[in-house]
């Protein structure tokens, strides 16, 4: 059965300036961001609200990254992404 994705989940994504320090300080790119995104497994609300994490791997490990849809320009800004043992 096919996952059910909100609607801001095909929305264009927007890179924050934060994700930009941490894909050097965690050593993934765009496209490693781009294929975790493919290869979701979930979602849940974030702490923070607005926010959610979406569940994925990468390089055989369970990651999490954090976003928030931006319902006016209907964009998904991607805020963080780290490793799940990190957080």
């Amino acid at each position: 059965m096919r996952r059910r994705w909100p609607e801001w989940w095909d929305w264009e994504l927007e890179f924050s300036p934060h994700l930009f320090k941490r894909t050097l300080e965690r050593d993934f790119t765009e496209l490693d961001l781009r294929t975790m995104l493919e290869r979701a497994r979930g979602y849940r609300p974030d702490i923070v609200e607005g926010r959610w994490v979406v569940i994925t791997l990468h390089r055989r490990q369970t990651w999490e990254v954090i976003v928030e849809p931006d319902f006016d320009s209907k964009r998904l800004l991607i805020i963080t992404a780290y490793p799940y043992w990190e957080s």
